[in-house]
């Protein structure tokens, strides 16, 4: 990815692990394909006025697209078409500081994407497939700013829940993670509770993938050196730390594999930790320990 003229802020695989998407602070996107463990520059991508933070792949069933957010408070969503080029379908501008982190909502619930903003609110934008537009709702989920916000994965078992429930995590500067549910009633998100753990900025929060545990998991990454696993309780329905582990420098980002069971961390001092659940144990007597450290 040496074609990126400045610092490389995220990059993301497709569905298919067949192409990889990298954005950077020089405000460019960059499409590789990659054959044989080797990439390739497909194309690039240009339509930010300011460094592009994130960049997220739809799920494949609603073709190729692509969504990007900067700090010129845009997310923009991208269609390829015809391929290797790249064009701007829609662009949203409603969030009035820069745009830090967006996440595609589970395939099952249609074509949706939440942002976090640095002004402090989350916005979900949903396509409707009659009309042929995108419609947002936004709300203030942060005194100061959203670093991050990440979707619960459609059939997360949650107490006390009845049928489908769309959640949504955001992570602020005010040390807070918080957890949003979607009232179909009044198609409005509320806020369900307030997870209090870090003592300095949430970075990172991002749901564990693993939907056939009795309960969901959560994992947070702070400017506090630590990474939180919160457990809900299947019965009061509380959120608890699992596990805290504690790093010589800021915790940036958490990614789950695809059974939920390791965690990689990135942290402040370049290095990436792998922690493994071990043991049979669940809630507070489930251990985590580290595997690797990159």
């Amino acid at each position: 990815m040496q074609e990126h003229t400045d610092m490389i802020h995220d990059s993301q695989f497709d569905y298919y692990g067949t192409r990889v998407a990298s954005c950077s602070s020089d405000r460019t996107i960059n499409i590789y394909t990659v054959k044989d463990n080797t990439t390739t520059l497909a194309s690039t991508i240009r339509g930010h006025n300011g460094p592009v933070w994130q960049v997220a792949w739809a799920h494949p069933k609603f073709g190729s697209l692509l969504a990007s957010c900067s700090y010129d408070h845009k997310v923009i969503i991208w269609k390829e078409e015809p391929e290797n080029t790249w064009i701007p379908i829609f662009q949203y501008q409603e969030q009035t500081s820069s745009v830090n982190s967006i996440a595609w909502g589970p395939a099952e619930y249609g074509l949706m994407l939440a942002s976090g903003s640095s002004d402090g609110t989350v916005a979900v934008l949903e396509f409707n497939q009659q009309t042929k537009q995108w419609n947002a709702t936004k709300f203030e989920a942060h005194q100061i700013g959203c670093n991050s916000v990440a979707w619960a994965p459609n059939g997360c078992k949650f107490a006390g829940d009845e049928g489908e429930s769309r959640v949504l995590a955001s992570a602020g500067c005010d040390n807070l993670i918080c957890l949003w549910r979607f009232d179909a009633g009044s198609s409005q998100w509320q806020k369900q509770t307030e997870l209090r753990g870090h003592n300095d900025w949430v970075r990172d929060v991002s749901f564990s993938p693993a939907t056939s545990l009795p309960s969901p998991v959560l994992a947070s990454a702070a400017q506090d050196n630590s990474v939180i696993i919160w457990k809900q309780d299947s019965t009061l329905g509380t959120w608890e730390p699992s596990h805290t582990q504690k790093f010589e420098s800021a915790a940036w980002r958490v990614s789950w594999n695809v059974t939920g069971n390791i965690l990689a961390i990135t942290t402040g001092d370049n290095a990436v930790t792998l922690l493994k659940e071990v043991g049979e144990g669940e809630g507070k007597d489930a251990e985590w320990k580290i595997i690797n450290t990159l």
